[in-house]
């Protein structure tokens, strides 16, 4: 019961401010910061140019060059680089802005800077702005209504990352929105990691179906997903084994294990500190899934969930870095050490974040 009560009972952290807006204007104090910061710019830029300059550069009196915006965009980069985006998706999203702005007559009364934040911020927001459905509880119930059967979910993901912690978090939401759910342990490999399951599964009061260590992972899902259907539960969660990217029985197993169930979801489980380490997991994972399934059209990862989200305070580059590699949402981050610290993220909210220097 104690241990419950610590998963259960959460508390809001500063990493809140990223999820819980919504994706709309920025507020008014943050609009008044943006608008002091370009003052202080113009001001600088006047001393040194002198007003003619200035007056030109305000009044959009000239096509943008690519001199004009090579020192901006320099800018920006560094600034995307010290958020924790990867440096080579850095580079890439900056010049790819460049080039849709080179030649473009300026808007009356704007600066290049803000001319470059403007659609630096609208490449951003259509990049994070998910493709797909990212309503997971509308999914489940068009699924378990239709086709009678439950809505199966893979978590997957290097050592260490709070994969089986994501999924009992993910769990606890479905059930507060009065969805059953059962949790199949396929993580046969580590020691400990039943355990674990066990422990989240009394905590949660769901079933957990588990078959014990050393057996093939892809028939002990299969069972499970059996057992949900006999039992009519709307949600099967399954756990695997935490491997590095590189190694390559377990991305087989895993890959056999996935197209085995062909399950509706394929959730990437990935620390928000990472930069350049996630697009390597992330590519090497779908590169292997493909790789290892004879299916003409393979499963790939079509979900990402982030965790130690309340850990990085702005540097929220990682969301980008892992969207840019697979075209593929962020489904959940994770905000803290309890079942309810598992939110949705403000596309505004992060956008807003990365452009702040």
């Amino acid at each position: 019961e104690q241990v419950r009560e610590k998963f259960i009972h959460a508390a809001p952290n500063s990493a809140y401010r990223l999820i819980e807006g919504s994706d709309g204007e920025l507020s008014t104090e943050e609009e008044e910061s943006e608008d002091e910061d370009e003052s202080a710019a113009n001001a600088s830029k006047a001393a040194s140019t002198g007003m003619f300059a200035m007056f030109n550069r305000l009044t959009g009196r000239h096509n943008l060059t690519d001199e004009d915006l090579e020192p901006i965009l320099e800018q920006f980069q560094n600034v995307l680089v010290s958020k924790n985006v990867a440096a080579d998706i850095a580079e890439k999203l900056v010049r790819s802005v460049g080039a849709t702005l080179e030649g473009k007559r300026m808007d009356s009364m704007t600066t290049v800077r803000s001319t470059v934040r403007g659609a630096l911020n609208d490449a951003l927001t259509r990049l994070l702005t998910p493709k797909q459905s990212t309503e997971l509880l509308a999914d489940v119930e068009s699924v378990v209504s239709a086709q009678k059967r439950p809505y199966v979910i893979v978590f997957v993901g290097v050592n260490g990352v709070g994969k089986s912690t994501s999924l009992a978090k993910t769990c606890f939401y479905l059930k507060k929105h009065g969805k059953r759910v059962l949790i199949a342990a396929c993580d046969t490999f580590r020691a400990g990691a039943v355990e674990q399951l066990k422990t989240h599964a009394a905590c949660l009061e769901v079933p957990l179906y588990h078959q014990g260590y050393g057996k093939d992972a892809a028939t002990v899902a299969r069972e499970a997903i059996r057992i949900g259907a006999e039992q009519q539960v709307d949600v099967v969660l399954v756990d695997t084994a935490g491997r590095m990217q590189h190694n390559e029985p377990l991305m087989r197993a895993l890959a056999k294990l996935v197209s085995v169930n062909q399950p509706d979801r394929i959730f990437f489980v990935g620390e928000a500190l990472v930069g350049n380490d996630a697009v390597d997991q992330l590519s090497t994972f779908n590169k292997a899934l493909a790789d290892h399934q004879t299916a003409a059209q393979p499963r790939l990862i079509d979900g990402i969930v982030l965790t130690k989200f309340d850990t990085i305070d702005d540097k929220v580059g990682a969301a980008v870095s892992m969207v840019y590699t697979t075209g593929q949402p962020i489904a959940f981050v994770g905000v803290g050490q309890t079942y309810m610290d598992l939110r949705k993220v403000s596309t505004a909210a992060l956008v807003h974040a990365l452009l702040k220097a």
